[in-house]
């Protein structure tokens, strides 16, 4: 059985190394899960041409090539189904192997009862990015920069403005993940101590408690409905200059027009994930300053263990 150890020095505590660590304690199971997502997103990011050419087929009359578009589809699907059953079994494993070193860690390094549960919970965000998180990150990044690449490829005017749509995200990304940073310490302070407060104080000291609570989270969910409102401005703008472009274009096929604007919307809602994203990324870095999680050897386990009677 694979053994995590969460006793890293505070100086040391990084949710990158926390990461890492839960990498090098499950090489094998978590490659062979990633490899799933990698296989799923060359299969996305090539369709919408696929897709063109099936469209080019079909008013030809070439069914053959036309159908050609449905077996990509089906082992798009197919591929999607056999990851997300590994997830379930990889990542449940991992959690039950975490949240016991992490408990006897919180024990040993004599935490209160209510900061030790909830780092305990904490701790499965590290599990949660990679089950949940590291498939819609891909995912976004292949789906943003593909789509950028295929469409300076087949309609460069388009590809420049998703370009510097995609270079104003970079930008902006810095500022917005420091602020939700920090919003999340607050979040997670609170958290830390909800236990002890449930046992101990009165009605009005635990209604402040929950109320600071909603407020920070309604301030998070504010900060990332604003940056939606502004990616779908962004998004209007991209589809008005593409929609011009192509009516304006002599002899165009339909399959063109198809590729152009599946590539654009694939752009447009890769890049709506991006606060959410960025948002979790924020989260997990501020646990990572709570929660340090690395491997040690069973051995380690073994020696620590009583000898049997």
């Amino acid at each position: 059985m694979t053994i995590i150890d969460t006793t890293a020095p505070k100086a040391k505590l990084s949710a990158a190394g926390s990461l890492a660590s839960l990498v090098k304690a499950h090489p094998g199971k978590l490659a062979f899960t990633f490899s799933l997502i990698g296989l799923e997103n060359v299969l996305l990011l090539v369709y919408p041409l696929l897709g063109g050419f099936a469209i080019n087929a079909i008013v030809e009359g070439n069914l053959l090539l036309g159908l050609s578009y449905a077996v990509v589809v089906l082992l798009f699907w197919l591929v999607g189904a056999a990851r997300r059953a590994v997830d379930t079994q990889v990542f449940t494993r991992i959690y039950a192997d975490l949240a016991v070193a992490v408990a006897m860690t919180q024990r040993s390094q004599g935490e209160s009862v209510s900061t030790a549960a909830a780092r305990v919970v904490l701790a499965r965000e590290f599990v949660d990015f990679f089950e949940k998180h590291v498939p819609i990150l891909a995912t976004s990044i292949v789906s943003v920069f593909g789509a950028v690449a295929m469409l300076l490829l087949i309609e460069p005017w388009v590809g420049i403005a998703t370009g510097a749509a995609l270079l104003l995200a970079v930008f902006w990304v810095p500022g917005f993940a420091a602020r939700n940073e920090v919003l999340h310490t607050r979040v997670n302070n609170r958290l830390e101590r909800e236990i002890d407060l449930v046992a101990k104080v009165g009605q009005v000291s635990l209604q402040r408690h929950y109320l600071l609570l909603s407020r920070l989270r309604v301030r998070l969910s504010n900060r990332e409905a604003m940056a939606y409102l502004v990616i779908g401005l962004v998004a209007a703008g991209l589809f008005g200059l593409t929609i011009t472009l192509l009516a304006s274009a002599p002899n165009i096929q339909a399959g063109h027009i198809y590729a152009v604007m599946t590539y654009l919307w694939t752009f447009v809602t890769s890049l709506d994930e991006a606060p959410a994203l960025v948002d979790q990324i924020a989260r997990l870095k501020e646990i990572g300053r709570r929660v340090a999680v690395g491997a040690r050897p069973d051995s380690q386990e073994e020696a620590a263990s009583p000898p049997s009677a």
